[in-house]
């Protein structure tokens, strides 16, 4: 078998634009089960575009992206639903930038020989394949655009904007989260960055640049963040599985608190995870939780047990379909940083 027998047939992203899901999810109120759980996580999420005061957060972890769920979060972005991201590096770089180089995900099975692909290189999330090859290009065009920058600290919001900026004149694929996001002012937030493809391009930046080189750092990113929180005041949260970009976020009230400002718990919460409370795992505690640690509001927030392809698709279509977003104010938070990334030059 030869690699392009098994990456033959790619991801096809779905459009919740074209797909009206809110009858759905209206009848889905009068169920019980993880169904009553989605329709109740949706109306949480239409009631934060419908706030006129409220800043929505998404977080990201996971491969939803890789595996069809990359538009939803591109419209949310277009479409003013979403005014932060807090993400893995993988689903903003392994992902997202790397099918905006015109790279694509593909349909595979778990039912494989992993040694065959292993031989091939040849990358597997589950059912659906990567060419190894594909990412390593990524991970030269990350070393490429740190080498045309000024070698100091950055964060990650700070790189990611230029890896949108690179975007605009050298995207093959013009719908990609990293640029919709650079254009509309959203700042995407990775605190653990160097764990996807930025992290081998940066290594490689600073091997051929050890004494003048660029870094990444991640309590800059921390205090960033935290700053969104102090200004926005009122803010939901939009969570797609756990992990540190979910922490990342919550953590922004009590960081905000130790630095002297009284900010209120974040009013609004979803989460969409498969995780077991059981275990006692970080990606695992509930939302009624993270209110002990003064971080969530449990007055308005949803737990969906469910895996985040299933229903995502139908949470955000709900919400787009419902069409709240069209008066909402474009909150634009990249542009309250001093030295916006779209003012700097590149060498």
């Amino acid at each position: 078998m030869k690699k392009k027998d098994l990456l033959k047939k790619a991801v096809e992203h779905i459009d919740i634009k074209a797909i009206n899901a809110v009858e759905i999810i209206e009848a889905m109120k009068k169920m019980s089960f993880s169904a009553r759980d989605l329709a109740n996580a949706a109306d949480i999420y239409d009631r934060m575009l419908r706030e006129k005061k409220c800043v929505v957060i998404l977080t990201l972890a996971g491969s939803t992206s890789a595996a069809g769920c990359m538009q939803v979060y591109v419209d949310l972005v277009k479409n003013n639903m979403v005014d932060v991201i807090v993400a893995t590096g993988a689903s903003i770089v392994d992902m997202d930038f790397f099918e905006a180089l015109g790279f694509k995900h593909y349909q595979g099975t778990p039912f494989v020989d992993d040694k065959l692909l292993r031989s091939l290189y040849i990358d597997r999330i589950y059912d659906t394949f990567i060419s190894e090859d594909d990412l390593q290009h990524c991970d030269g065009t990350i070393k490429k655009i740190a080498d045309a920058l000024e070698p100091r600290p950055y964060s990650s919001r700070e790189f990611i904007a230029e890896m949108g900026k690179y975007l605009t004149k050298n995207a093959k694929k013009k719908d990609s989260l990293v640029q919709a996001a650079y254009e509309n002012n959203v700042p995407i937030f990775c605190p653990a960055f160097s764990d996807s493809s930025a992290g081998f391009g940066l290594v490689l930046h600073q091997i051929e640049h050890p004494d003048n080189h660029l870094s990444i750092d991640s309590v800059r990113d921390f205090r960033e963040l935290t700053e969104i929180k102090i200004q926005a005041g009122t803010s939901g949260l939009v969570m797609i599985g756990g992990g540190v970009p979910k922490n990342f976020a919550q953590d922004t009230v009590v960081c905000a608190e130790i630095m002297g400002h009284n900010v209120s718990m974040h009013k609004y919460a979803v989460q969409i995870t498969v995780a077991d409370v059981r275990d006692g795992a970080c990606s695992s505690s509930t939302l009624k939780e993270a209110n002990s640690w003064g971080k969530v509001d449990c007055n308005c927030e949803q737990m969906v047990y469910a895996e985040a392809t299933t229903v995502l698709p139908l949470l955000a279509s709900f919400a787009y379909h419902k069409g709240s977003w069209k008066t909402r104010r474009k909150w634009e938070l990249a542009r309250i940083f001093e030295g916006s990334p779209k003012n700097k030059k590149r060498k």
